[in-house]
């Protein structure tokens, strides 16, 4: 019976036989060559189907272990953080780049997050959302770092999730620039990072106090 291969990025299938990997596309927008690349690689290995994941990806599925190389060798794409204690995924919606909804620049900001911190290690799987409004297409109340537009700012949430018990994040700061989001995320990781803790964001805050947690990361 075969197991995940991390150093291949691949997840095995349900069959515990096949894989499949998910090359890395930031905040889901990618361009017309990239998904014939895809697609072309799907079609020479085999893939048994291309899934569209919920962390703005393309996973190829159903992959032979002897073809994996290969098929990240054509790709030419970085893999995508699936699994593993780190940050998973940057999902995020069009904001005011694309959408008319959009009341801010969630694209640009969730971008420069993807670019800071996708991958990097943390005590436990991390999700981070950011929207362009409030009607929240990137689900930010239910990551563990959650960020809403606004017409007079960001919002910022901590501590969500959407696990076997659904936990929604505590709002911490409103109003906030795009700098000073950027700022305050990476205090908050890297108190999260150096406290020791294995819990996930939500319950290290539980644990703490939120009222504590707060002020050890200056809100």
């Amino acid at each position: 019976m075969k197991n995940n291969l991390p150093e291949k990025a691949a997840i095995v299938q349900r069959d515990r036989e096949t894989y499949a990997i998910a090359p890395h596309l930031p905040g889901g927008v990618t361009t017309p060559e990239t998904l014939k690349k895809i697609a072309e690689v799907a079609e020479k290995y085999g893939a048994a189907a291309l899934k569209v994941t919920s962390a703005q990806r393309i996973a190829i599925v159903g992959l032979q272990e002897e073809d994996l190389d290969s098929a990240w060798e054509d790709l030419g794409i970085s893999p995508g953080a699936a699994f593993g204690m780190c940050v998973r995924s940057v999902k995020i919606c069009p904001g005011t780049t694309f959408c008319k909804q959009g009341k801010q620049d969630s694209l640009g900001l969730g971008l420069k997050l993807d670019e800071l911190y996708h991958g990097m290690t943390m005590p436990s799987k991390l999700k981070m959302g950011v929207s362009g409004c409030p009607n929240s297409c990137s689900e930010p109340a239910i990551k563990d770092i959650g960020i809403m537009g606004t017409a007079a700012g960001y919002t910022l949430m901590l501590g969500g999730n959407a696990a076997a018990k659904p936990r929604l994040a505590d709002v911490v700061a409103k109003g906030l620039s795009e700098a000073e989001v950027l700022e305050v995320v990476d205090r908050v990781l890297t108190f999260y990072k150096e406290s020791g803790t294995k819990k996930r964001l939500g319950k290290f805050i539980e644990e703490t106090g939120l009222e504590e947690f707060k002020k050890q990361v200056g809100l």
